[in-house]
Order: structure tokens, then sequence, then C-alpha cells
């Protein structure tokens, strides 16, 4: 039995990012993670000379100044600075990321609509004219207009939630999806250079160890707190937490849980009907990972989103060696193709190798790939909670659960314990908020 100040429950970004947190000011912390290896979604598969993520493509960029220093201060010499080359594959063209920025690049037509649309939208909703929106499809035509929408915005978001825009909140948009300048969209129209997300326009990635490279930087100072193959099966709370995996237990005054709110629950006795209800209709996605082992050169792209869901089953695709030079042997590449996915839908179905064989040819008829023959390395990896899907009743059964687990008194930090779509920086910010506001406590 182990007795400690605070527990921590996953070892992902955020449970190692809080451990550290803890470690420095000096209170006595253990983290227990199910899996043999920390490192959640931010983990990273070395084999045969390459890298890959095995959460999907991360980059280490962010608006918030203080955690991007904390981020590549732990990474220090490691650290490989990139400028984003980021591309749209739109009828067989790479438009500029993001589309509105890259407008002079499309089909006469296709420009003329959107860039159209576009200004009368913006003068209708100046006018008043239009209602505001009351989902995220009406969002994305009310912010847009109707040819940016149609053309990409709509089929993307589809593509990568798997879920109708019409049923889903826009709360969350404001901040992840910018509202791009008038002028900038003209601008593009005609063929002048502008940006979009200017604070992606450079990015760091590990020189070696992909992004696992920094969370085992961040754990360095706690790796002997850290308890991997800890399966937690049931959460007591009465003077103190205790925490069980069925063989051992953990007990300690404060409990923190950083895993998936439906993961929670089940440790926990005495869940109200209503509030367990409220948990099951919280929407989420899953993602496969095809990695690639490439044998010459990809295109000097970082990565490319593709809405067309005739060019492949992936929403997006990366090209990690494009980010360093080390996570791929001499005279090779690297591709990383992601696809979303729900349990029990067509894809969830599909066999390992059926769905590297579809992701391989999709490539080959995109004239990424020359032939299967350059394909050298191939792994597949499946993650079950990938991204928060705001539903339209997102917000009544999150707040639900979030006050249960309040009362219980038990802290939720993290993407899925607080079911946030939260990036990396954000998963950090929300860490180093939950230790200033434990000590103003």
């Amino acid at each position: 039995m182990w007795n400690v100040k605070t527990v921590i429950l996953g070892g992902g970004l955020t449970g190692i990012t809080l451990a550290r947190l803890f470690h420095e000011k000096g209170e006595e912390v253990i983290v227990l993670e199910r899996e043999q290896y920390y490192g959640g979604l931010c983990r990273s598969k070395r084999d045969s000379g390459f890298t890959f993520d095995t959460g999907g493509s991360h980059i280490i960029f962010s608006r918030d100044a203080e955690v991007l220093e904390f981020m590549c201060d732990v990474l220090g010499k490691n650290r490989h600075r990139n400028r984003r080359n980021t591309k749209v594959f739109y009828k067989g063209l790479y438009i500029k990321y993001p589309f509105e920025n890259g407008l002079s690049q499309l089909p006469k037509e296709d420009l003329f609509l959107c860039i159209n649309e576009f200004i009368k939208t913006h003068v209708a909703v100046e006018k008043g004219e239009l209602r505001k929106p009351q989902n995220f499809r009406e969002w994305i035509y009310y912010t847009f207009g109707k040819g940016i929408a149609e053309l990409y915005l709509i089929p993307y978001n589809e593509k990568i939630w798997k879920f109708p825009a019409e049923r889903m909140s826009l709360h969350w948009v404001d901040g992840r999806i910018p509202r791009p300048p008038v002028e900038d969209v003209i601008r593009s129209a005609i063929g002048i250079e502008t940006e979009g997300y200017t604070h992606q326009a450079v990015f760091s990635y590990p020189r070696t160890g992909g992004i696992e490279a920094m969370i085992r930087a961040i754990a360095r100072p706690v790796e002997e707190k850290i308890r991997t193959g800890f399966n937690v099966i049931s959460i007591r709370e009465e003077e103190r937490f205790t925490i069980s995996n069925g063989i051992q237990e953990v007990t300690a005054d404060r409990c923190i849980s950083t895993i998936p709110l439906q993961e929670l629950l089940k440790c926990l006795d005495g869940v109200p009907p209503h509030v367990q209800k409220a948990c099951d209709g919280l929407k989420y996605n899953s993602l496969i990972c095809v990695f690639l082992g490439i044998k010459g050169k990809v295109p000097d792209i970082s990565w490319l989103y593709v809405p067309d869901k005739g060019s492949g089953l992936f929403n997006r695709i990366s090209f990690p060696s494009n980010y360093s030079p080390e996570v791929a042997p001499p005279g090779h590449s690297s591709i990383l193709a992601e696809i979303t996915y729900h349990e029990g839908d067509e894809v969830s179905a599909m066999q390992d190798q059926e769905i590297i064989n579809h992701v391989i040819a999709a490539l080959k008829n995109m004239k990424i790939i020359k032939s299967r023959e350059e394909v050298v390395y191939t792994v597949l990896d499946r993650q079950k909670y990938a991204y928060v899907i705001y539903d339209l009743d997102y917000k009544q059964s999150v707040t639900i659960v979030k006050d249960f687990c309040a009362k219980r008194g038990i802290g939720l930090v993290g993407r899925f314990a607080e079911f946030e779509y939260l990036n990396m920086d954000g998963c950090i910010r929300s860490a180093l908020d939950f230790m200033r506001n434990i000590q103003c406590e």
C-alpha cells in the first residue's frame, strides 16, 4: 500500500505535468497509469529506424507564452524548429492552408463562389440581416459564406467528426477556428500572399524520440512516482481516498483524475442514474493512425487536410520526416494517415491490413507516392479516446457529470477528464491553472 498526499489517475501529458508541478512544490505524489507505458495520446513508436506519434500528428506551438516556454524549456537542445507548409487537397490541387488564405489557387468558378458568398454574407451580417447561428453548421455559413462552407469547411469537419454539423454546438469554435479578417480573404482571392493561424506558422518538434520525448522530459524528475500497469477499478472516499486495482491500494488526501469521465465513473460506487445517463451521452471519436515508412522522399509539406471522402478515409496526412531529420533512416521518409471512427461503424469493422492497403492505394491515386514498392514499413495503431465531440446536449451533460465529481471531491484536469477539446498546450495550461487554484484555496 502507498500512502501519499496526492494521487493522479492517468499518466498522459496532463497527469505527468501535474505530477511534476506537485513535485516542484515539494508534495508527495503518485501517478497511476493503466497502460504499461505512460504518455497517453503523446506516446511515440520507434521501430526500424522510424519514429511515429501513436496518437496522431503532434507539433509544438501555442499562443500561450508561458506554456510555450515550458514545452521548449523541457526539450532543451532536443528541439527542431520548422516553418509550416500546410495544404488542403482539393480537386487534385494543393491549396494553401487555411483554405481562405489560398483562394487564388482555386479553379475560377470556385474562387468566384467563395469570394462572392463571403462578401455577401459579411455585408448581410453587418446589416443585421442574418440571425445569430444556433449550431456549428450555421456558424460556418455565418462566418465564411456558402462557398468556403460547402467546398471545404463542412465536408472536412463532417469527415473528421463523423457527426452532422447541424447537431454540433458552436461554443467551442472561438479561438480554435479564427474568424478571418475580411481584408485577408480579399487579398488571398486576388493572389496577394496572406497567412492564417500565424501562431503555428513556425512550430517545433523533438529532434529525436517523437513527441514522447517531450513527455519523458517533463516526467524526468518524477519517473519513480509513476506506476504503470495499475488499472484502477475502485475509488472509495472516506476520510481519505482509497484507490485500488484489486490487488494493491493507494491512499491519498487528494484525488485528481485525468482519465476519461467514462472510465472514472466505472470506478465509483453510487453513481445516480441521471449522472450515468449524462455520461453515456457524452460523445467522442476514436482514431486510427496508419504509419508508413517510405524509401525516398515525400512532398515538402508539413501536413495535408483531405476533405473529399472520395480521396480516402483519412482526414489528415502528415509527414513526420519533414518535422525532424532524425525520425526516419537515411534515404527514407515517413507518412502518418489519420482516420477517425466510432465503435460499430464501417471503419471500426475493417481489418488492420485492409485499412493499410486502402491508405497506400489512396496515396498512390493522390500521387503522393508513386508505387507500393516505395512503402517499406507499415503499422496501424488505434486510440479509443481521441476527439471530444460537442453535440447540442454537450453543455448540459458535461455539467451534470462534473458537478457529481466535484461533490465527490475528485479534481478533473485534461482533455477527457474535463471533456474539452484541448491541444497539448491546453492540457498543460489546464494543469498550471489547477495548481494555482488549489494554492488559492
